[in-house]
């Protein structure tokens, strides 16, 4: 599982609102929404976040692995 709470901090960090990413950015609020909600984003949108927010991708998202069940 992909999460992007990392994608919060960092723009708290960055002193970048999400009104700032819309306005001045053209980041749609459907992308916020799917950030908020974990979904799934493509990389070029990753790489544009990267370079906006001046950051790494490791610095937007965390991999969690997902739990599998083990088959005796």
């Amino acid at each position: 599982m992909i999460k992007y709470d990392n994608f919060w901090v960092t723009m708290k960090k960055r002193g970048i609102s999400q009104y700032v990413l819309i306005k001045d950015y053209n980041i749609s609020n459907s992308l916020l929404h799917r950030l908020r909600m974990n979904e799934v984003i493509n990389t070029n949108t990753l790489d544009t976040l990267c370079n906006i927010l001046d950051c790494d991708v490791e610095d937007i998202l965390t991999h969690y692995k997902d739990e599998v069940p083990k088959i005796f």
